[in-house]
Protein backbone atom coordinates (compact mmCIF):
# COMPACT_ATOMS: atom_id res chain seq x y z
CA UNK A 1 0.00 0.00 0.00
CA UNK A 2 2.86 2.33 0.96
CA UNK A 3 4.75 1.60 -2.31
CA UNK A 4 1.57 2.04 -4.38
CA UNK A 5 0.93 5.41 -2.75
CA UNK A 6 4.48 6.55 -3.45
CA UNK A 7 4.32 5.43 -7.10
CA UNK A 8 0.99 7.15 -7.68
CA UNK A 9 2.16 10.42 -6.09
CA UNK A 10 5.33 10.40 -8.22
CA UNK A 11 3.52 9.46 -11.45
CA UNK A 12 0.90 12.18 -10.94
CA UNK A 13 3.59 14.73 -10.08
CA UNK A 14 5.54 13.87 -13.25
CA UNK A 15 2.44 14.42 -15.38
CA UNK A 16 1.95 17.76 -13.62
CA UNK A 17 5.60 18.72 -14.21
CA UNK A 18 5.48 17.99 -17.93
CA UNK A 19 2.17 19.84 -18.37
CA UNK A 20 3.35 22.91 -16.46
CA UNK A 21 6.72 23.11 -18.20
CA UNK A 22 5.05 22.94 -21.64
CA UNK A 23 2.52 25.59 -20.62
CA UNK A 24 5.17 27.82 -19.04
CA UNK A 25 7.36 27.62 -22.16
CA UNK A 26 4.57 28.56 -24.54
CA UNK A 27 3.23 31.32 -22.29
CA UNK A 28 6.68 32.82 -21.69
CA UNK A 29 7.36 32.82 -25.46
CA UNK A 30 4.00 34.40 -26.26
CA UNK A 31 4.31 36.83 -23.33
CA UNK A 32 7.67 38.10 -24.56
CA UNK A 33 6.43 38.41 -28.16
CA UNK A 34 3.26 40.24 -27.16
CA UNK A 35 5.02 42.28 -24.45
CA UNK A 36 2.41 41.11 -21.89
CA UNK A 37 3.46 41.06 -18.23
CA UNK A 38 0.20 39.31 -17.32
CA UNK A 39 0.99 36.35 -19.59
CA UNK A 40 4.59 36.25 -18.34
CA UNK A 41 3.32 36.26 -14.73
CA UNK A 42 1.02 33.39 -15.65
CA UNK A 43 4.02 31.54 -17.13
CA UNK A 44 6.05 32.10 -13.94
CA UNK A 45 3.15 30.65 -11.95
CA UNK A 46 3.16 27.53 -14.16
CA UNK A 47 6.92 27.20 -13.71
CA UNK A 48 6.63 27.45 -9.93
CA UNK A 49 3.96 24.70 -10.08
CA UNK A 50 6.39 22.47 -11.97
CA UNK A 51 9.13 23.13 -9.43
CA UNK A 52 6.67 22.40 -6.63
CA UNK A 53 5.90 19.02 -8.18
CA UNK A 54 9.61 18.21 -8.42
CA UNK A 55 10.05 18.97 -4.72
CA UNK A 56 6.95 16.90 -3.95
CA UNK A 57 8.60 13.91 -5.66
CA UNK A 58 11.83 14.41 -3.72
CA UNK A 59 9.90 14.77 -0.46
CA UNK A 60 7.83 11.66 -1.14
CA UNK A 61 10.94 9.58 -1.87
CA UNK A 62 12.75 10.78 1.25
CA UNK A 63 9.63 10.37 3.41
CA UNK A 64 9.36 6.77 2.24
CA UNK A 65 12.72 5.79 3.77
CA UNK A 66 12.52 2.96 6.29
CA UNK A 67 12.84 3.78 10.01
CA UNK A 68 16.31 3.41 11.50
CA UNK A 69 17.97 3.67 14.89
CA UNK A 70 18.31 7.44 14.68
CA UNK A 71 14.75 8.00 13.39
CA UNK A 72 12.68 5.08 14.74
CA UNK A 73 9.42 6.75 13.71
CA UNK A 74 10.47 7.03 10.08
CA UNK A 75 10.94 10.04 7.81
CA UNK A 76 7.30 10.86 7.02
CA UNK A 77 7.51 14.41 8.36
CA UNK A 78 9.94 15.31 5.56
CA UNK A 79 6.83 15.83 3.41
CA UNK A 80 5.94 18.78 5.65
CA UNK A 81 9.42 20.27 5.23
CA UNK A 82 9.29 19.97 1.44
CA UNK A 83 5.81 21.46 1.55
CA UNK A 84 7.28 24.48 3.34
CA UNK A 85 9.94 24.82 0.62
CA UNK A 86 7.25 24.66 -2.08
CA UNK A 87 5.30 27.35 -0.24
CA UNK A 88 8.35 29.62 -0.16
CA UNK A 89 8.85 29.15 -3.93
CA UNK A 90 5.23 30.07 -4.62
CA UNK A 91 5.57 33.17 -2.41
CA UNK A 92 8.79 34.22 -4.14
CA UNK A 93 7.18 33.78 -7.58
CA UNK A 94 4.27 35.97 -6.51
CA UNK A 95 6.50 38.74 -5.15
CA UNK A 96 8.67 38.71 -8.30
CA UNK A 97 5.61 38.92 -10.55
CA UNK A 98 4.20 41.78 -8.45
CA UNK A 99 7.42 43.80 -8.77
CA UNK A 100 7.44 43.36 -12.56
CA UNK A 101 3.75 44.30 -12.83
CA UNK A 102 4.26 47.49 -10.84
CA UNK A 103 7.18 48.40 -13.10
CA UNK A 104 4.83 48.00 -16.09
CA UNK A 105 2.28 50.31 -14.46
CA UNK A 106 4.94 52.97 -13.83
CA UNK A 107 6.46 52.56 -17.30
CA UNK A 108 3.59 51.24 -19.46
CA UNK A 109 4.27 49.37 -22.68
CA UNK A 110 1.72 48.60 -25.36
CA UNK A 111 0.94 44.88 -25.61
CA UNK A 112 0.72 43.20 -29.01
CA UNK A 113 -1.75 40.33 -28.89
CA UNK A 114 -2.11 37.95 -31.82
CA UNK A 115 -4.35 35.04 -32.72
CA UNK A 116 -1.70 32.55 -31.54
CA UNK A 117 -1.66 34.34 -28.14
CA UNK A 118 -5.37 33.76 -27.65
CA UNK A 119 -5.14 30.14 -28.83
CA UNK A 120 -2.34 29.35 -26.36
CA UNK A 121 -4.21 31.03 -23.50
CA UNK A 122 -7.39 29.05 -24.26
CA UNK A 123 -5.39 25.80 -24.59
CA UNK A 124 -3.71 26.55 -21.25
CA UNK A 125 -7.06 27.04 -19.54
CA UNK A 126 -8.38 23.71 -20.85
CA UNK A 127 -5.18 21.84 -19.86
CA UNK A 128 -5.23 23.34 -16.37
CA UNK A 129 -8.86 22.38 -15.77
CA UNK A 130 -8.21 18.79 -16.88
CA UNK A 131 -4.97 18.65 -14.86
CA UNK A 132 -6.77 19.98 -11.79
CA UNK A 133 -9.46 17.29 -11.97
CA UNK A 134 -6.90 14.51 -12.46
CA UNK A 135 -4.40 15.57 -9.76
CA UNK A 136 -7.08 16.29 -7.16
CA UNK A 137 -8.76 12.93 -7.80
CA UNK A 138 -5.47 11.04 -7.41
CA UNK A 139 -4.64 13.04 -4.30
CA UNK A 140 -7.88 11.99 -2.64
CA UNK A 141 -7.30 8.37 -3.62
CA UNK A 142 -4.02 8.19 -1.69
CA UNK A 143 -4.82 10.84 0.94
CA UNK A 144 -2.04 13.14 -0.25
CA UNK A 145 -2.57 16.74 0.86
CA UNK A 146 0.16 17.95 -1.50
CA UNK A 147 -1.55 16.44 -4.55
CA UNK A 148 -4.99 17.70 -3.49
CA UNK A 149 -3.48 21.17 -3.04
CA UNK A 150 -1.78 20.94 -6.46
CA UNK A 151 -5.10 19.98 -8.04
CA UNK A 152 -6.86 22.91 -6.42
CA UNK A 153 -4.00 25.18 -7.48
CA UNK A 154 -4.45 24.02 -11.08
CA UNK A 155 -8.11 25.10 -10.96
CA UNK A 156 -7.03 28.48 -9.58
CA UNK A 157 -4.46 28.80 -12.37
CA UNK A 158 -7.19 28.18 -14.95
CA UNK A 159 -9.27 30.96 -13.43
CA UNK A 160 -6.26 33.29 -13.44
CA UNK A 161 -5.58 32.46 -17.09
CA UNK A 162 -9.21 33.32 -17.87
CA UNK A 163 -8.58 36.80 -16.39
CA UNK A 164 -5.49 37.20 -18.60
CA UNK A 165 -7.53 36.11 -21.63
CA UNK A 166 -10.25 38.59 -20.67
CA UNK A 167 -7.71 41.45 -20.49
CA UNK A 168 -6.40 40.51 -23.96
CA UNK A 169 -9.94 40.50 -25.41
CA UNK A 170 -10.72 43.86 -23.78
CA UNK A 171 -7.61 45.34 -25.37
CA UNK A 172 -8.40 43.93 -28.81
CA UNK A 173 -12.02 45.17 -28.72
CA UNK A 174 -11.77 48.47 -26.80
CA UNK A 175 -8.07 49.27 -27.20
CA UNK A 176 -7.74 49.57 -23.41
CA UNK A 177 -4.70 47.93 -21.80
CA UNK A 178 -5.35 46.60 -18.30
CA UNK A 179 -2.90 43.68 -18.42
CA UNK A 180 -0.40 45.31 -16.00
CA UNK A 181 -3.19 45.69 -13.44
CA UNK A 182 -4.31 42.13 -14.10
CA UNK A 183 -0.69 41.14 -13.48
CA UNK A 184 -0.86 42.84 -10.07
CA UNK A 185 -4.05 40.94 -9.21
CA UNK A 186 -2.48 37.66 -10.33
CA UNK A 187 0.61 38.39 -8.24
CA UNK A 188 -1.44 39.17 -5.14
CA UNK A 189 -3.38 35.96 -5.62
CA UNK A 190 -0.12 33.96 -5.91
CA UNK A 191 1.31 35.67 -2.80
CA UNK A 192 -1.88 34.89 -0.87
CA UNK A 193 -1.64 31.25 -1.94
CA UNK A 194 2.01 31.11 -0.86
CA UNK A 195 1.24 32.53 2.57
CA UNK A 196 -1.63 30.09 3.06
CA UNK A 197 0.61 27.16 2.08
CA UNK A 198 3.28 28.33 4.52
CA UNK A 199 0.69 28.52 7.30
CA UNK A 200 -0.52 24.98 6.52
CA UNK A 201 3.04 23.64 6.49
CA UNK A 202 3.92 25.30 9.80
CA UNK A 203 0.67 24.03 11.35
CA UNK A 204 1.56 20.46 10.34
CA UNK A 205 5.07 20.81 11.75
CA UNK A 206 3.78 22.23 15.03
CA UNK A 207 1.13 19.51 15.33
CA UNK A 208 -2.56 19.84 14.55
CA UNK A 209 -5.59 18.65 16.44
CA UNK A 210 -6.74 15.22 15.31
CA UNK A 211 -9.66 15.36 12.88
CA UNK A 212 -12.93 14.99 14.78
CA UNK A 213 -14.25 12.22 12.52
CA UNK A 214 -11.15 10.09 13.11
CA UNK A 215 -10.90 10.60 16.88
CA UNK A 216 -14.61 9.98 17.44
CA UNK A 217 -14.60 6.91 15.22
CA UNK A 218 -11.63 5.42 17.10
CA UNK A 219 -13.19 6.06 20.51
CA UNK A 220 -16.48 4.61 19.35
CA UNK A 221 -14.71 1.51 18.05
CA UNK A 222 -12.86 1.07 21.34
CA UNK A 223 -16.07 1.23 23.39
CA UNK A 224 -17.51 -1.59 21.27
CA UNK A 225 -15.05 -3.86 23.06
CA UNK A 226 -16.70 -5.87 25.79
CA UNK A 227 -16.02 -4.51 29.32
CA UNK A 228 -14.77 -1.14 28.06
CA UNK A 229 -17.03 1.53 29.59
CA UNK A 230 -15.38 4.57 28.04
CA UNK A 231 -12.42 5.82 25.98
CA UNK A 232 -10.65 9.08 26.88
CA UNK A 233 -7.45 11.10 26.42
CA UNK A 234 -6.86 9.92 22.86
CA UNK A 235 -3.51 11.35 21.74
CA UNK A 236 -2.34 10.78 18.16
CA UNK A 237 1.15 11.88 17.13
CA UNK A 238 1.49 12.60 13.43
CA UNK A 239 4.71 11.29 11.85
CA UNK A 240 3.71 12.10 8.27
CA UNK A 241 0.62 11.54 6.10
CA UNK A 242 -1.33 8.51 7.38
CA UNK A 243 1.34 7.74 10.00
CA UNK A 244 -0.21 7.98 13.47
CA UNK A 245 1.16 6.64 16.75
CA UNK A 246 -0.88 7.25 19.85
CA UNK A 247 -2.20 6.43 23.27
CA UNK A 248 -5.59 6.27 24.97
CA UNK A 249 -7.17 5.64 28.37
CA UNK A 250 -10.01 3.14 28.75
CA UNK A 251 -12.44 2.80 31.65
CA UNK A 252 -12.97 -0.72 32.97
CA UNK A 253 -14.55 -2.19 36.09
CA UNK A 254 -12.30 -2.61 39.14
CA UNK A 255 -13.33 -6.27 39.28
CA UNK A 256 -11.31 -7.19 36.19
CA UNK A 257 -7.98 -8.98 36.59
CA UNK A 258 -4.68 -7.86 35.06
CA UNK A 259 -4.99 -10.76 32.65
CA UNK A 260 -8.45 -9.56 31.56
CA UNK A 261 -7.20 -6.02 30.96
CA UNK A 262 -4.18 -7.27 29.04
CA UNK A 263 -6.43 -9.23 26.67
CA UNK A 264 -8.69 -6.21 26.18
CA UNK A 265 -5.70 -3.94 25.43
CA UNK A 266 -4.30 -6.34 22.85
CA UNK A 267 -7.65 -6.69 21.08
CA UNK A 268 -8.18 -2.93 21.03
CA UNK A 269 -4.68 -2.28 19.60
CA UNK A 270 -5.14 -4.91 16.91
CA UNK A 271 -8.60 -3.65 15.90
CA UNK A 272 -7.61 0.04 15.67
CA UNK A 273 -4.44 -0.74 13.69
CA UNK A 274 -6.32 -2.92 11.23
CA UNK A 275 -9.29 -0.59 10.75
CA UNK A 276 -7.66 2.87 10.94
CA UNK A 277 -3.93 2.23 10.47
CA UNK A 278 -3.29 3.85 13.86
CA UNK A 279 -0.82 2.22 16.25
CA UNK A 280 -1.93 2.64 19.86
CA UNK A 281 1.37 1.90 21.58
CA UNK A 282 0.00 2.73 25.05
CA UNK A 283 -3.40 1.95 26.53
CA UNK A 284 -3.84 3.30 30.04
CA UNK A 285 -6.58 2.20 32.42
CA UNK A 286 -9.11 4.05 34.57
CA UNK A 287 -10.60 1.77 37.19
CA UNK A 288 -14.33 2.26 37.77
CA UNK A 289 -15.78 1.64 41.24
CA UNK A 290 -18.53 -0.95 40.99
CA UNK A 291 -18.81 -2.37 44.53
CA UNK A 292 -20.11 0.54 46.58
CA UNK A 293 -23.34 2.50 46.09
CA UNK A 294 -21.92 5.33 48.18
CA UNK A 295 -19.12 5.75 45.67
CA UNK A 296 -21.63 5.98 42.81
CA UNK A 297 -23.61 8.65 44.69
CA UNK A 298 -20.44 10.60 45.46
CA UNK A 299 -19.48 10.53 41.79
CA UNK A 300 -22.91 11.88 40.81
CA UNK A 301 -22.63 14.72 43.35
CA UNK A 302 -19.15 15.72 42.21
CA UNK A 303 -20.25 15.52 38.57
CA UNK A 304 -22.97 18.08 39.34
CA UNK A 305 -20.41 20.38 40.95
CA UNK A 306 -18.02 20.13 38.02
CA UNK A 307 -20.59 20.65 35.28
CA UNK A 308 -22.26 23.55 37.09
CA UNK A 309 -19.39 25.59 35.67
CA UNK A 310 -19.31 26.80 32.07
CA UNK A 311 -16.52 25.55 29.86
CA UNK A 312 -16.26 22.01 31.21
CA UNK A 313 -16.04 19.60 28.29
CA UNK A 314 -15.45 16.34 30.10
CA UNK A 315 -14.98 14.58 33.45
CA UNK A 316 -13.59 11.06 33.57
CA UNK A 317 -11.35 8.65 35.43
CA UNK A 318 -13.27 9.01 38.69
CA UNK A 319 -12.07 6.82 41.54
CA UNK A 320 -12.73 6.88 45.27
CA UNK A 321 -10.37 4.98 47.56
CA UNK A 322 -12.03 4.63 50.95
CA UNK A 323 -8.99 3.01 52.49
CA UNK A 324 -6.66 5.81 51.41
CA UNK A 325 -9.45 8.41 51.87
CA UNK A 326 -8.80 9.89 48.45
CA UNK A 327 -10.91 11.00 45.48
CA UNK A 328 -9.34 11.40 42.05
CA UNK A 329 -10.65 12.30 38.59
CA UNK A 330 -9.73 14.25 35.45
CA UNK A 331 -11.45 17.26 33.91
CA UNK A 332 -11.09 18.91 30.51
CA UNK A 333 -11.69 22.64 30.22
CA UNK A 334 -12.43 24.30 26.89
CA UNK A 335 -9.53 26.29 25.37
CA UNK A 336 -12.01 29.15 24.92
CA UNK A 337 -11.94 29.74 28.68
CA UNK A 338 -9.35 32.48 29.15
CA UNK A 339 -8.21 31.54 32.66
CA UNK A 340 -8.41 27.77 32.81
CA UNK A 341 -6.21 27.52 35.89
CA UNK A 342 -8.51 29.82 37.85
CA UNK A 343 -11.55 27.72 36.93
CA UNK A 344 -9.64 24.58 37.91
CA UNK A 345 -8.86 26.02 41.37
CA UNK A 346 -12.49 27.07 41.82
CA UNK A 347 -13.72 23.53 41.11
CA UNK A 348 -11.02 22.02 43.30
CA UNK A 349 -11.96 24.23 46.25
CA UNK A 350 -15.69 23.43 45.90
CA UNK A 351 -15.04 19.68 45.87
CA UNK A 352 -12.54 19.97 48.74
CA UNK A 353 -14.97 21.95 50.88
CA UNK A 354 -17.70 19.36 50.36
CA UNK A 355 -15.44 16.37 51.02
CA UNK A 356 -13.07 17.72 53.67
CA UNK A 357 -12.17 14.26 54.99
CA UNK A 358 -10.74 13.18 51.62
CA UNK A 359 -7.57 13.93 49.77
CA UNK A 360 -8.68 15.46 46.47
CA UNK A 361 -6.67 14.87 43.30
CA UNK A 362 -7.99 16.56 40.17
CA UNK A 363 -5.97 16.33 36.94
CA UNK A 364 -6.47 19.15 34.43
CA UNK A 365 -6.30 17.32 31.11
CA UNK A 366 -5.64 19.01 27.77
CA UNK A 367 -8.39 19.05 25.15
CA UNK A 368 -6.36 17.21 22.51
CA UNK A 369 -9.13 15.36 20.66
CA UNK A 370 -12.92 15.27 20.33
Amino acid sequence: MKNNREKLVIRTSIISIISNIVLASFKAFVGLLSNSIAIISDAVNNLSDALSSIITIVGTKLAGKAPDQKHPYGYGRIEYITSLIVSAIVLYAGITALVESIKKIINPEIPDYSTITLIILIAGIIVKFILGIYVKKKGKEVNSDSLVASGSDAFNDAILSISVLASAIIYLIFDISIEAYVGVLLSIFIIKTGLELIKDSVDNMLGLRVESDLSRAIKKEITKEKDVQGAYDLVLNDYGPDKYLGSVHIEVADTLSVSDIDKISRRVSKTILKKYGVLLHTIGVYSVNTKDKKVIETKQEITKIVFSHKGILQMHGFYLDEEDKSISFDIIIDFKIKNREELYKEIYNEVKNKYKDYKIEITLDIDVSD
